[in-house]
């Protein structure tokens, strides 16, 4: 019999799943974009009362802002934070906690190679 873990464990490899099959097709023909999840769900603690948060990144913000708001309008996520490349890395590097905390724990759902 499956412990409680082992069907959360499972629950969450389903829904990331869901999330990269659905993004996918949002960040098609966007060079650089990515979408990373974080939160309970990446950390794996999440709960029926959970929320969906994913960072939007790109090399430009206006090109994050855009699709942020496209992931909002398709109901994939309850929180989008929409960030430059550029700062996603000073800040998951940085001093801040909990940018640190994001950025070890977010999963990249689907990235998109650089052409």
């Amino acid at each position: 019999m499956a412990s409680v873990q082992q069907i959360r464990q499972r629950l969450c490899g389903q829904r990331i799943e869901a999330l990269r099959s659905s993004i996918e097709p949002l960040l098609a023909g966007r060079a650089g974009a990515e979408v990373w999840l974080f939160g309970s769900l990446a950390r794996g603690d999440w709960d029926a009362r959970s929320d969906v948060d994913l960072l939007a990144v790109a090399p430009q913000q206006s090109s994050a802002d855009q699709l942020a708001e496209e992931l909002l309008g398709a109901g994939l996520a309850d929180d989008v934070i929409a960030i430059s490349q550029g700062r996603w890395l000073e800040r998951r590097q940085g001093d801040d906690p909990w940018w640190r905390g994001i950025g070890r724990d977010a999963i990249r759902l689907q990235p998109i190679p650089m052409p």
